[in-house]
This record gives C-alpha cells, structure tokens and sequence, in this order.
C-alpha cells in the first residue's frame, strides 16, 4: 500500500488553494494530506487544508527555522513548501532532510541571488541574458538623474524596491502635477516625480529602489521545474496581453528561461518572467517559489504541483511537455468551497515568541481567482 504524503505550506498566497487541490487530484491518486501555516486567520490556505495552524508573529530568521523543524516533525512533514523566511529555511536544508522533510525550494544560492533584483540582474546579463537598463537608487539625485536618463530615451519611468515579490511597491512615474486625475476611479500605479521627491527627500532612512523604463507587453511567465539534478523537466510560458492570458511554447521566452534555471539552480518551481524593451525580450523577474497563476496550466493537462513533489520525493516525472495548449482565457472572481478547521494556539516555546488565542474558521465560501475561456 502506497503511503500518503504530508505537505506542508507556509504563509501563502490565497492562489495557493488551487495548488492544493491539484495536489489531492494528483493521477496517480495516491492520498496527500496538506498541512498550512499563516499568520491571518482568515486566510484561504488555513481553511482549504487539512490541518492548520497560525503562525507565531515577530519570530527572527533563525527562530523562524525552529518554528518550521517543530511544525515538520510534530506534523510527520514529507514536503516543505517555503515561502516566508524561504532564504533562511534553504540554508538550513541538511536539518530538515534530518527530520524526515524534503524542501520544495531551490538552492540557497539561488535564492541569494534572486531575493535582490539587482544582484540578480548583474548575474543573469553576465550568463548573456539580456536585461533591460536599470539604476540602483538611494536618494533624490539618483532618483532624479535616472528618470530623467530615461525620459530622454523616450522611455516612461518607473521604479520598485530592489528586494520584494508581488509587484508590491511598483510604480510608474509622471510629470503631471497631483490633481483630480489622480484620485478619480480606482487607485492606479502613477506618482508625479516631485511628490516622489519629496517622499524621499523626508524620508528618515535611504530606499532601496530600482529604477528602470516600463516595459511593453506582452509579459510571458514561463514556469519551471527542475530536479535537483539542475535538469529540466518542465517549462510553459504564460502570456499576458491586458486581460487576455494564453500560452506559449516559443522558444524565444523558453530557451532563456531554461538557461537560467538549469544555471542557477533554480530547482523544483520557479517562474521567470519577461517583457518587451523595444523588439527585444528581457528578463522582468525571477520567483524562485511556485507562481501564483501556476494552476492555470491545469488548461494545457498538465499537473506541475504533483510533479514538482514527485521530484522531492525522489520520484523523477520524467520530461513534462504539455499534450495540448490551452486557449485564451481571462481570470475572473468567483467563490471557492472550503474546509472548516479549528486553528489550535501556536507552539512557540522554542521561539520565545507571545501565543496567539485560538480561531475557527467558518465553513464560508471564499473569492479567489479562478480561470475560464473567453
């Protein structure tokens, strides 16, 4: 009888609910119990799994990683997939194999790399990945002197931290005034230059930004998975062209994408993106964890949850090429059903960290992302 598997997911995204799903309907049927950690009690994740816990706030790096090893071991964790603290977990590997926990993550020198978008820039346009042109920024005369560099180009402006995930922080810049523009209909990316200015003139400490021209679309997201053995077993790219999503196997977005995960270690899931710099694709970004969209290649019959697991377990999937591709669709809002579980207290001895009481979760439908055909 062939054993089930015990997942475990650290503070996610709500898309994640989907991973988990494609993980119970993995075909080979085998049972997977999914076990998930967060630090909002109202997360999708802590419903949608089988067993849940809140996560301790306030834990250093390090108390972090013995949080986790308690959370595997208590649990009987087989697989760990990281997000928070991912650099820090990675480089704490050999434990976690010592308890019987495989990480679904990529080397810790990977991560290093990746977690700060201009080291990763200056790495991947070493290994001849064309990048687009950028500026480490700190202060208002750098700020300034690189917009403007860019605008002379015929280039738009725009700038987002040098380590963060999820488009938080990105914004475009503009040298029109603040005015009723700004503040009618939804909250949109654009600053005016002299308000930015000034944000950071007053700022009590320098940022950390990068600053670069926006890019045209399409973006391609191409996800990956690659054994430990730095082969690759699997890479689709995902187009985005305004609300129209798709799918590509053109060897343009593919081939860099390939170079770049086999050559950096990016093993188990990554996604790298690209947009366009004139006629030129460029490297956007690079997620060294599962994408959130990931699930929308359940479209082209292909399961890249359970094999990347596959893959942790020892157990190679072989070469993963998508027996079809999907059509154009658009992704839309709509309620997906839930487990009701009971959110015991955190332990956090080890961490030293203040418990949290304990929350029900109510058996409600939650909004989250969905995927349909145009």
């Amino acid at each position: 009888m062939v054993s089930r598997v015990r997942v475990w997911l650290n503070r996610t995204y709500a898309e994640n609910v989907f991973f988990m799903d494609q993980l119970r309907r993995n075909p080979s049927d085998r049972a997977v119990e999914i076990h998930a950690t967060h630090g909002d009690a109202d997360s999708p994740v802590l419903a949608a799994a089988d067993s849940a816990d809140l996560e301790p706030e306030g834990l250093s790096p390090a108390a972090y990683v013995e949080y986790a090893l308690d959370q595997c071991r208590r649990r009987g964790i087989d697989v760990f997939v990281p997000r928070l603290q991912q650099e820090e977990i990675v480089a704490h590997r050999a434990e976690f194999e010592a308890a019987g926990t495989a990480l679904l993550a990529p080397s810790a020198e990977a991560v290093s790399v990746f977690r700060d978008k201009v080291a990763a820039y200056q790495a991947v346009q070493s290994a001849g990945i064309p990048v687009p042109p950028w500026w480490r920024v700190t202060n208002e005369d750098e700020l300034v002197a690189a917009v403007e560099e860019l605008e002379a180009g015929g280039h738009r402006a725009c700038f987002k931290p040098a380590a963060g995930a999820g488009g938080v922080g990105f914004r475009v810049v503009t040298r029109a005034p603040f005015s009723l523009v700004h503040l009618n209909g939804f909250p949109g990316p654009y600053v005016p230059l002299d308000l930015v200015v000034r944000a950071v003139r007053e700022a009590s400490e320098p940022v950390d930004w990068l600053v670069m021209p926006r890019l045209e679309q399409p973006e391609v997201s191409v996800d990956c998975l690659t054994g430990p053995d730095n082969r690759i077993r699997m890479a689709v790219g995902r187009t985005k062209s305004g609300r129209r999503r798709g799918f590509t196997l053109h060897e343009r977005w593919l081939e860099p994408a390939r170079r770049l995960a086999e050559g950096f270690g990016l093993h188990y899931l990554s996604n790298i993106q690209f947009r366009m710099y004139g006629d030129e694709p460029v490297l956007l970004d690079v997620n060294t964890r599962p994408a959130g969209g990931l699930h929308q290649l359940s479209l082209c019959g292909v399961n890249a949850p359970w094999a990347a697991v596959q893959l942790a377990l020892g157990e190679d999937p072989g070469e993963m090429v998508p027996p079809f591709l999907g059509t154009d669709y658009t992704v839309v809002s709509g309620p997906c059903p839930v487990r009701a579980v009971s959110l015991p207290q955190p332990r956090v001895e080890q961490a030293q960290a203040p418990a949290l009481p304990a929350v029900p979760v109510a058996p409600v439908g939650v909004t989250t992302a969905q995927v349909l055909p145009l």
